[in-house]
């Protein structure tokens, strides 16, 4: 009883805070129309200033990660093989492809930015995966030196930021190419880095088009582990690395979660009553989570990001979507 009244106190007012910015982004969007995920959002970076506040920072970290990790995996309910099935294999190669392609882009251009391989590594591997988790999950890698850390708060910064712009962007940018709500969520799973931000861009669309992106966006992520896997083995064979090897798992357990639900739903396992709280919670868990990205994200740190960093970093955005359209054309979808 102690450890629970400890953790709640801990991490109450953060998660409280985060859930009030998710109640009034839906407030707004059913009364003005706006996209809920967005202005939950915006309102989250207008209180970035209650992430320092150290009653809150740990439970607006644990909605931004957990409660994140939690919706995601419930979507595997909202999802059956048929959906994945529509998809077809051109679909994932298509992803595969472009995580590829732009890791191997980064680690070609990184020179021209003034950077070695280990930053082209971690900073295409982020652009390519997912964000920042992939960064910190391929720093645990890569040998350390004076520089690491440094580079790993470039990077997390950077592409959360831009993570944050392209989930405003991208979605305006599918309308103008004429992207149906299928296509829509393709280009968005294959092209945003961090889940919270695909999510909120693919359901600012439309429920089809983030189901999509969802769907496609944890190819991606499933590609975390090969990535790490290559990585590691080149790392042991020609760097020497100072301390222990930290490994990351194979496959987060919100992705196995998420993947399990996917297939219980697929046979129809679980009752219609019980998918339906389910994918409701999801919902708000997923709005709860963008509120604290909003939260964590401040504008003012990234005068502190390097400026080459940052346009390597953009290059590799531009890069990926610029890909994945070009593919998403040529394929004739």
């Amino acid at each position: 009883m102690t450890y629970i009244a400890t953790s709640a106190q801990k991490y109450f007012p953060g998660i409280l805070i985060s859930c009030l910015i998710a109640l009034a982004a839906q407030f707004v969007s059913e009364h003005y129309g706006a996209p809920a995920m967005l202005m939950a959002l915006l309102f989250g970076i207008a209180l970035n200033f209650l992430s320092d506040e150290d009653r809150c920072k740990d439970g607006i970290a644990f909605s931004a990660k957990t409660i994140l990790r939690a919706g995601v995996a419930l979507l595997g309910l909202r999802i059956s093989f048929g959906i994945a099935m529509d998809l077809g294999w051109p679909i994932v190669v298509l992803v595969i492809g472009s995580v590829i392609a732009t890791i191997g882009l980064g680690l070609v251009i990184s020179r021209w930015f003034g950077h070695g391989p280990r930053f082209a590594f971690l900073s295409a591997g982020s652009v390519a995966i997912c964000g920042a988790s992939a960064a910190m999950a391929i720093s645990a890698i890569l040998p350390k030196d004076e520089r690491s850390e440094e580079r790993l708060v470039f990077t997390v910064v950077g592409v959360t930021l831009l993570s944050t712009i392209a989930m405003i962007l991208f979605p305006v940018i599918a309308g103008t190419l004429g992207f149906g709500d299928q296509i829509a969520g393709i280009f968005i799973g294959a092209t945003i880095h961090d889940v919270a931000q695909v999510v909120g861009a693919g359901f600012s669309i439309s429920d089809e088009t983030g189901e999509i992106a969802t769907v496609v966006k944890l190819i991606r992520v499933a590609m975390l582990a090969p990535v790490i896997l290559a990585a590691s083995l080149i790392v042991r064979r020609y760097a020497s690395v100072d301390g222990p090897m930290v490994r990351p798992p194979l496959l987060p357990g919100f992705v196995l979660a998420f993947m399990a639900f996917f297939a219980l739903n697929s046979f129809e396992v679980i009752p219609v009553l019980v998918v339906a709280i389910a994918t409701e919670f999801a919902g708000w868990a997923l709005l709860t989570a963008i509120a604290a990205v909003g939260l964590k994200t401040s504008l003012r740190e990234v005068i502190k990001v390097g400026g080459p960093a940052i346009s390597l970093l953009v290059t590799e955005t531009i890069f990926i979507a610029a890909l994945v359209i070009g593919l998403l054309f040529c394929m004739k979808i």
